[in-house]
């Protein structure tokens, strides 16, 4: 029993040292060696240490692209095409070319009207509108009238506008990418021929149609009448633009210099004239200028701020904004306008606090008031010693289409080179702060600050209050901020708002001065009695 017993576990032994061998020698094969030490066998006998494989080599051999992978499904084709396609556009950077937007629907809520085209369309983004048909065959007379006057053939124009077909289409959002390269440049000539008329003809009072071009005194659109006052509101919208260097290479064909540029921004602010809000919208100077150089060797024209310009609307708000020196932030204010002693925590509350100031109601309470500033810069607000001077500004039908296009080309084109990129909406909020009712139309309108000719103090009020309701806008990042906050400063202290109080309760009127003059003198006289009468008292007569 004991040999074979010893002969059983001799047996498991040996079967124990064949497996321990064979997973050695797999463990071997599985595990790389390191890199300074050689290979030992198991039996504790030392081995040449084996070659070291190139470094390329080995990336070769561990690298995925060597390596199988499994087949990607449909869906992960689909999103790697995308990723490619976001490269491409991300590489190409189309936005940076884009200057007629489409309105946000943000901004667009409540007011279609003020960005669509009611009588004509400009441009690709609202072409073949069925309501808007009806004045392309006048675009076709003035092409055709063009052609008679110059003697020169469409496929010169045509041709023209094919060589900027891509220049062009990068500045548009939305439908012009997918128009045809033929349909693209008939646009292009057709409207821009159009404009182009009406630019040229409307010199003058729009003699112009007449003796210069060629159009009849009874043409129902060529002849100022009453169609002109709808198309001119159509032509300042955001997407009813034409690329200006396509009006500029188009009127420099048919005036036989087709380098030039500058002329098509002259007229432009010209025929706009009529919509400017303001007092004297274009002054002598500038009027003797735009006339002299629009003609056949116009090489330069006038440049409301000396710049690169993109479209019409673009001219005009540039127009607008005309000036020797830019409008620039106040200086700061000084630390402190009254005594501590005066001082009180801000009366805004948390709602308020992104207010540029407060309504005209209120500031009236605090003791600022509201002058006239006679000049003809709309934006050209200053505040002094309590009171607030703004310029007179002229509110009509027209007026807050204007107005929501400027805004709306602002927030759309973020990256305006030029100074001033954000004032027209700068302005609008500053007058949605400064007028909460009809009372405070009211009260600029009888100070001369605001004209209007709409039915009600109310439909002004309701129109400034409508302008930026959401529009993204830095409070920190506008020319009225400064002053802002010395109207700010001003009305937060005590003192200022305790002679307000004084002059409202007891100088409102001629007759309420004569009652507090007459009580003050009674008030002496009685005083003065009774000093008397203790004086007598204490030091009776000898």
């Amino acid at each position: 029993m004991v040999a074979v017993f010893n002969k059983d576990v001799l047996s498991w032994y040996l079967i124990t040292i064949k497996l321990r061998e064979a997973v050695d020698a797999k463990l071997q094969r599985s595990t790389p060696p390191p890199r300074d030490l050689p290979l030992r066998l198991t039996n504790g006998d030392a081995s040449p240490p084996l070659q070291r494989q190139p470094a390329t080599a080995r990336s070769r051999a561990q690298s995925p692209a060597h390596s199988p992978k499994p087949q990607d499904s449909e869906w992960v084709v689909a999103i790697r095409g995308k990723l490619a396609q976001a490269r491409s556009e991300a590489a190409a950077l189309p936005w940076a070319r884009l200057s007629v937007y489409r309105v946000p629907k943000c901004l667009r809520d409540g007011d279609e009207r003020a960005y669509t085209p009611q009588a004509v369309s400009i441009g690709p983004l609202h072409r073949g509108r069925r309501r808007l048909r009806e004045m392309d065959r006048h675009k076709w007379r003035a092409l055709h009238q063009v052609l008679k006057r110059t003697g020169h053939d469409v496929t010169a124009y045509l041709g023209a506008a094919q060589a900027l077909e891509d220049r062009a289409r990068a500045c548009y959002e939305g439908r012009a990418a997918g128009m045809g390269s033929n349909d693209l440049a008939e646009c292009l000539v057709l409207d821009g021929t159009f404009v182009l008329e009406l630019f040229r003809g409307a010199l003058d009072g729009g003699k112009g149609f007449v003796d210069d071009l060629g159009y009849s005194r009874h043409d129902p659109v060529f002849a100022m009448r009453g169609a002109m006052h709808a198309v001119r509101n159509d032509m300042i919208l955001l997407e009813n633009q034409l690329p200006l260097f396509v009006l500029d290479l188009l009127l420099g064909i048919q005036l036989g210099n087709p380098e030039q540029t500058g002329a098509v921004a002259a007229l432009a602010v010209r025929f706009f004239d009529p919509l400017m809000p303001t007092d004297a919208p274009l002054r002598r100077e500038d009027r003797s200028r735009l006339e002299s150089s629009v003609g056949a060797e116009a090489t330069a024209a006038f440049d409301p701020l000396r710049g690169p310009m993109l479209h019409c609307l673009d001219v005009f708000r540039r127009s607008l904004l005309r000036a020797s020196v830019q409008p620039t932030p106040p200086p700061p204010p000084p630390v402190r306008l009254w005594p501590r002693k005066w001082s009180v925590p801000r009366r805004v509350a948390d709602k308020r606090r992104q207010q540029f100031v407060h309504c005209v109601s209120e500031l009236r309470e605090a003791g600022i008031r509201c002058r006239r500033h006679n000049t003809d810069r709309f934006w050209d607000i200053k505040f002094d010693k309590g009171v607030l001077h703004i310029p007179r500004i002229l509110v009509h039908d027209g007026s807050k289409l204007l107005f929501l296009n400027l805004i709306a080309f602002e927030q759309c084109h973020m990256d305006i080179a030029t100074p001033g990129g954000n004032n027209i909406t700068s302005y609008a909020i500053f007058m949605d702060n400064l007028i909460n009712s009809a009372e405070d139309v009211k009260y600029l309108h009888d100070r001369g600050i605001i004209e209007h000719w709409l039915g009600s103090d109310a439909e002004v009020a309701d129109l400034f209050n409508r302008l930026c309701q959401e529009v993204v806008f830095d409070i920190n990042d506008s020319y009225l901020s400064g002053l802002s906050d010395q109207v700010n400063r001003y009305y937060d202290h005590k003192w200022s708002t305790w002679v307000a109080s004084l002059q409202h309760t007891y100088f409102s009127n001629p007759w309420a001065i004569v009652s507090v003059v007459a009580a003050v003198f009674l008030l002496l006289l009685t005083m003065t009695q009774t000093f008397y009468s203790a004086y007598s008292y204490y030091r009776p007569p000898h």
